[in-house]
């Protein structure tokens, strides 16, 4: 089904595997290229006949591939982040957006918590868009990554946006999903730094079988490759002949979900289809023809028979905890009930308790509700098909029910025209506008211990509305829309589509311009710099953050020892994402569902860094304790502690074993700032993306030194002198010196693989800072407000 070669392999032209690595023999390789009329050329010119790389040399101003500094074709953000970024880069000059950048207001464009607030946002993104010269979607229109499928990608283009499911990889567009202040740096004319990334070859061969659906064949991946590592912040080049047999729609469909793989991006082959993919969405001259050069050497290869792929279910607590269906309904008990215990053991609670055994019904898997939505599910194909299965069925009236979101207005149109909407209507299914709120917990929230399945993209702990320090727990399970569908037909009883005899033909689709045309406000080039911001009563500036000192001390104010931590769990979203255009009000639910103790501990960190200000003899005397306890253990004495100290800042620090996996969304990092946070320490960070805003937010990325075994606690002290002067000087590894309540050891920490700009910009104390170094003006006035 899904087979691994690590090593590495060659094929030609995307379509025929040479040889992989293990089996290499450069006779059998040079007579290969001999017979088809090729040249011969070394390993190192055959790793440029990927796409991927032809795309990245093409997007890179520097002079030096291996050091990549990309400029993008294309920007795109919703209304979680394009507040802050339009913030952040206002705060750097900003005059006008230099390339189109794609404002779009899929989140919480249904959410009313916190009153006025969510259109308050809207409207100060249209104002923005407006002044800037921007592309405004307005809320219901379509959801982020739809709207950049039909209208924004192409093939052989780069596009940055700050989702984590920036994909557009089946269109021919190799896309990136970052923290925003990578966009703030695309607006400011500035580079995306990257080293040239490993490439990994995703061979699809044959053909699916009826019933098996995108986010089967995505699950199935995920399963094999995730918690291997593998592919992380690596591109995935998908080719093979199992391409072509795919619909783009299907493509699309499992090239979302490979955020969930933690690769960096994904490119695809071209073809005809995707030719009139783009000719029906009147875009024709977006379509270019793609495939690797020659002979394409790829760093690891992954072969999946699309044939062998069956209906799959990715159970609570992540897309990588996969079964077949098969297998699940043929085992309810055994399944369910290690299901149950591993996900009992990451809420860390033992007064929660997660149920699944108890869906068992007569042997039988019944589920609470059935969801079909945003840019993985909400596909017009993925629609039409449900309908075919559940046509002449419904729902019925139980506790079961059905809502369906499709991706965007034309495709709710195209759904109507077709008779489709009216076939899900009277199945009792419940059809919405265009929304990511599913996925994140604003829209369809399951009831407490209910089960719900869904074909969006993520099925973490504190996601879909649920929160467990409340004792609130939401059950989701991902699995395709086809297998939605029959388990709606059978009234909530778990049934793969593979059981389902229906009739799989899907109409002509007919995009509808005149939708977007009437509503989205197109100002690219267009700038109208007299045109004033509209600020709400939410939306806030940065607060200042200080530069980097001489020396810190860094207090551990959390401790996470899972084995990855999500940024769902470092800064919860659903309601809590109203307020994300007020720092310091959406810094109140930081790791608020994990650890709710950490604000206060983080607060008090601030407050001691603020004391320390005022000098060392005037701190209270809870705060001087802890610094006599750190001068004694360096063996400071007391007329040298004033001086030392007035060279040194306190912070707040959180230890995370694996942390950052899930959202690109920069609050994972900024509200620790906000809060006074200076580091991460960690093993790994699971993402490069979480690093990144940890980066740009001016908090150092710490890991620990191979060999160093984690031993912190709650309240420690982390000393590291001269840490200014070493990171100036190219160090990478900083000898730390850990106080706590009864003990003082050395620890090895290490920053590695920084550039230069992300050096200057630590150095600085964020990104704001670092641009604010070389500009005269004041960054904190809503001066153009009404």
């Amino acid at each position: 089904m899904v087979k691994v070669f690590a090593d590495g392999g060659y094929i030609y032209k995307g379509r025929e595997i040479v040889c992989m690595a293990e089996d290499f023999s450069s006779d059998r390789v040079s007579n290969f290229l001999t017979s088809h009329g090729e040249d011969i050329v070394s390993k190192d010119e055959m790793i440029k006949n990927t796409m991927t790389y032809s795309i990245l040399e093409a997007h890179n101003v520097s002079d030096n591939v291996k050091g990549l500094r990309l400029k993008f074709d294309a920007l795109a953000s919703h209304d979680i982040t394009y507040v802050g970024i339009i913030q952040t880069a206002r705060a750097s000059a900003l005059e006008q957006f230099p390339i189109p950048y794609v404002l779009t207001n899929c989140h919480n464009s249904l959410c009313a918590v916190g009153g006025t607030i969510n259109e308050d946002d809207h409207i100060f993104g249209l104002s923005a868009a407006k002044k800037y010269g921007g592309i405004y979607v307005p809320a219901h229109q379509a959801v982020i990554h739809q709207y950049m499928r039909e209208m924004m990608a192409k093939s052989g283009s780069m596009i940055l946006g700050s989702d984590s499911h920036t994909r557009y990889g089946a269109l021919g567009t190799l896309a990136i999903g970052e923290g925003g202040p990578e966009l703030v740096k695309q607006i400011l004319g500035k580079t995306y730094d990257i080293a040239y990334p490993k490439v990994v070859g995703i061979y699809l061969e044959n053909k699916p079988k009826k019933g098996v659906g995108p986010q089967d064949v995505a699950l199935s991946l995920i399963k094999e490759v995730f918690s291997k590592g593998i592919v992380k912040n690596k591109v995935l080049e998908f080719i093979g002949p199992g391409i072509f047999d795919l619909s783009v729609d299907f493509r699309s469909g499992i090239d979302v979900m490979t955020t969930e793989t933690t690769c960096l991006s994904s490119i695809w082959m071209t073809d005809d289809k995707v030719k009139e993919y783009y000719e029906i969405h009147k875009r024709p001259d977006a379509y270019k023809e793609m495939e690797p050069k020659s002979l394409a050497y790829y760093d690891s290869i992954i072969k999946i028979d699309l044939s062998k792929i069956k209906p799959m279910i990715a159970l609570p607590f992540h897309p990588s905890n996969v079964y077949s269906m098969e297998d699940l309904i043929a085992n309810p008990y055994d399944v369910l009930s290690i299901a149950e215990k591993e996900a009992n053991l990451q809420l860390e609670d033992s007064a929660l308790k997660l149920n699944l055994v108890d869906k068992i019904v007569d042997g039988k898997i019944k589920v609470d509700q059935g969801i079909i939505a945003g840019c993985a599910g909400g596909s017009y194909e993925n629609i039409v098909n449900a309908a075919n299965i559940i046509k002449g069925s419904f729902v019925g009236d139980d506790y079961y029910n059905i809502s369906v979101y499709p991706a965007s207005q034309p495709i709710y149109m195209g759904l109507i025209k077709n008779g489709v909407i009216p076939t899900l209507m009277q199945a009792g299914a419940n059809i919405k506008t265009a929304f990511c709120g599913p996925c994140f917990g604003a829209g369809d929230v399951p009831g407490n211990n209910t089960l719900s399945i869904r074909h969006t993209t993520r099925n973490f702990p504190s996601r879909e509305g649920s929160k467990p320090s409340d004792g609130q727990i939401s059950s989701v399970a991902l699995m395709d829309a086809l297998s939605i569908a029959a388990t709606s037909a059978n009234k909530g009883y778990l049934t793969p589509a593979t059981d389902i005899d229906f009739d799989d033909y899907i109409p002509k689709y007919e995009f509808d311009d005149a939708i977007y045309n009437n509503r989205v406000y197109f100002g690219f080039s267009k700038p109208n710099k007299n045109e004033d911001l509209r600020f709400g009563p939410n939306i806030k500036d940065w607060p200042k953050m200080k530069s980097l000192s001489e020396n810190i001390m860094l207090k551990i104010d959390s401790v996470i020892l899972d084995s990855v931590t999500t940024t769902d769990e470092l800064i919860p979203s659903g309601e809590t994402s109203s307020y994300r255009s007020n720092p310091l009000k959406l810094a109140e639910f930081t790791l608020s569902r994990k650890d709710p103790g950490y604000v206060d501990r983080a607060k008090a960190s601030k407050s001691f860094d603020l004391e320390l200000e005022t000098g060392y003899t005037n701190l209270p005397e809870e705060f001087k304790a802890i610094v006599d306890k750190v001068m004694d253990a360096k063996g400071i004495n007391e007329n040298e502690r004033a001086d030392f100290l007035s060279k040194t800042n306190f912070g707040s620090c959180i230890f995370a074993l694996k942390p950052g996996d899930g959202s690109a969304r920069e609050q994972a990092a900024s509200c620790q700032r906000v809060l006074g946070g200076l580091a991460n320490i960690s093993v790994e960070y699971a993402t490069k993306r979480y690093r990144s805003n940890l980066i740009n937010w001016g908090m150092l990325p710490f890991t620990l030194a191979k060999g160093e075994t984690p031993n912190f606690e709650v309240g420690d002290i982390i000393l590291i002198e001269g840490i200014k002067e070493a990171l100036i000087s190219g160090e990478s590894k900083f000898e730390a010196l850990c106080i706590g309540k009864d003990k003082k050891e050395k620890v090895l920490l290490e920053l590695n693989d920084l550039t230069k700009p992300e050096k200057e910009i630590l150095l600085a104390g964020s990104l704001i800072n670092s641009y604010q170094n070389n500009k005269d003006i004041n960054p904190f006035s809503n001066t153009n407000s009404k």
